[in-house]
């Protein structure tokens, strides 16, 4: 079929399409694999027999078997390959692994002949020869709901060194996959046995056989593969294809549709449309998977609660707050926020499927405004150990009104309690010198401040090294230095720059200043526009939540900002 081209392909899979309805097989594309390796050369000859017993009961049942002895784990490797790149969603695949096994604290590994007969291993050999299981529970989770991995054991268990123990260790099983182990003569007589049958569960499989540990997806009523429909009269010979009406290329469009979207809604749809049509089998089909995947329902049970834009931002909000970071705060969930919200289930022993459920929003928020309340309570009492700080350095400094003291607690608290007051007690000497001074000494001291650089105070003070305002060109020096109460231009620009990609508008500029001035900083007239007040109120905040000191806005700023609750979900 592979060298078939155009229309003869075409026709040839209308006619398979059509054969397929008639005998109840499903669709003629879909095509169940089997993918069997014993590499054990000590088996007992009953394992071996039963082996040879499923691989060819399989491929009577319709499997395409790729069966193989004693293969070396790159072979092995390229089979498995081979079924990533041949599968389609509607196929049933089964992996057969018999022989010896290995694992760590945290992995487990297939044995090929050469790994389990070239002496002891280690956790960092083993793992260049012998086949990861993770790997091969990966290949089966491309086929959710529809694939098997069996892992028979009686090997005969070579010595390993520390760190490593004979035998299957604890493994990560992904949605969709079952995987069933035991003794390699009962897996192969399950294979051989129970795969083989048509319109069973596996767990109605595995109901009389407690010889074998089953875990993973094992759904009670959805049949591993679909049972056959009973023939009644002798199917009519095939006809040659007629062309296409605009009717069937109408339902052609529409089964493209479905299969695009690949939803629950977009098969039901279709089914809706074309309870009869040629691809309803298959429609239904797709319909059972979905219905029975833990990640479909999931996703379907989240978009049921029908949150808007805004419910999304607040629990982006709360997860940040949290500690489980969303990679935004948009209202969007994209991979950040399905990331967050796994981690957090994972921490409240949740099934972590990336999505919420109606029972966990209000335990999300519970715990954020509980968080919340914490962080308010802790920068309360960290703004009050700053205050008395504050406060008794003023006493000591700045309160006795002369000029040293006052630059001295101006050096140290710019944004200070009592920097106002320093600012305008030291304006008064500075008016004091001016008018003492001479006039050069004056125009020099005012071009240095029209500049208002590192540079201009530093030539001024190389013209006037004892200068009516040299104190105050040192000092302004000083706090224009890094750790010197002000930021660089370079870091107050990529500040100003992150503020800016915010795209705060003017109310969300208000409320900002109206919740400065509520905790206590006081960010002058609430008006939307960010002055020299404003600034300084928001360093004074940044400082008391310990946040990075720069005067702008950033997320962190907004999350701790809004952490008291102001924005709730629905408002």
């Amino acid at each position: 079929m592979d060298g078939m081209k155009g229309e003869g392909m075409d026709n040839l899979l209308k006619s398979l399409v059509v054969a397929g309805m008639i005998f109840g097989m499903g669709p003629a594309w879909a095509e169940d694999r089997a993918v069997i390796v014993r590499n054990d050369p000590a088996a007992a000859a009953a394992a071996g027999a039963e082996m040879d017993r499923a691989a060819k009961a399989l491929g009577n049942a319709g499997f395409t078997v790729m069966d193989g002895r004693n293969l070396a784990t790159g072979v092995l490797r390229a089979r498995l390959a081979r079924v990533l790149h041949e599968q389609a969603p509607s196929d049933r695949l089964v992996i057969l692994l018999s022989g010896n096994f290995a694992h760590s604290d945290s992995q487990s590994w297939y044995l090929d002949p050469d790994t389990a007969q070239s002496g002891p291993q280690n956790i960092v050999s083993i793992g260049g020869t012998a086949m990861d299981l993770a790997t091969v529970l990966s290949v089966a989770a491309q086929l959710p709901g529809g694939a098997v991995v069996l892992l028979g054991q009686d090997g005969d268990n070579p010595s390993f060194e520390p760190g490593l123990r004979a035998g299957i260790g604890a493994l990560v099983i992904p949605q969709g996959v079952a995987l069933i182990s035991g003794p390699s003569s009962e897996i192969a007589a399950f294979a051989a046995d129970s795969l083989t049958q048509r319109g069973q569960s596996l767990a109605q499989l595995l109901a009389s056989n407690s010889q074998l540990k089953a875990q993973g997806f094992l759904p009670a009523s959805l049949p591993f593969r679909m049972a056959d429909a009973v023939q009644t009269t002798p199917p009519a010979p095939p006809q040659p294809p007629a062309t296409p009406t605009v009717d069937t290329r109408k339902e052609d469009a529409a089964w493209a549709a479905a299969k695009k979207t690949a939803t629950i809604a977009g098969y039901e749809a279709f089914v809706q449309a074309y309870p009869s049509g040629r691809f309803a089998a298959l429609a239904n089909s797709e319909l059972n998977r979905l219905r029975s995947d833990p990640t479909v329902i999931a996703q379907a049970t989240e978009e049921a609660l029908g949150l808007d834009r805004d419910q999304r931002r607040t629990i982006q909000r709360q997860l940040s707050l949290l500690g489980y970071d969303p990679k935004g705060i948009d209202g969007l969930f994209g991979k950040g926020s399905r990331a967050a919200i796994t981690t957090w289930q994972k921490a409240q022993g949740a099934n972590a499927t990336g999505y919420l459920t109606a029972a966990q929003l209000p335990r999300l928020a519970a715990q954020a405004d509980r968080r919340a309340a914490e962080l308010e309570a802790e920068a309360a009492a960290r703004q009050a150990k700053l205050e008395r700080e504050d406060r008794a350095y003023w006493e000591t400094t700045g309160a006795a009104g002369d000029e040293p003291g006052l630059r001295a607690y101006f050096k140290r608290y710019p944004d200070g309690i009592f920097a106002e007051v320093a600012n305008d007690r030291l304006s008064v000497f500075e008016e004091e010198r001016r008018a003492a001074a001479a006039r050069q000494d004056r125009d020099a001291w005012s071009a240095a401040e029209t500049a208002n650089s590192i540079a201009s105070y530093q030539d001024y003070l190389a013209q006037f090294p004892k200068g009516a305002f040299a104190p105050e060109a040192t000092a302004r020096i000083e706090a224009m230095q890094p750790g010197g109460g002000r930021l660089d231009e370079a870091a107050r620009a990529q500040a100003e720059a992150a503020e800016n990609a915010l795209g705060l508008n003017g109310f969300t500029r208000q409320l900002i200043e109206e919740r400065l001035t509520g905790l206590g900083f006081d960010a002058g007239q609430a008006d939307g526009e960010f002055d020299n007040k404003t600034r300084r109120a928001i360093r004074r905040f940044q400082k008391s939540r310990n946040q990075q000191v720069t005067g702008y806005i950033d997320q962190a700023s907004i999350v701790a900002l809004l952490a008291g609750g102001l924005i709730k979900m629905g408002n």
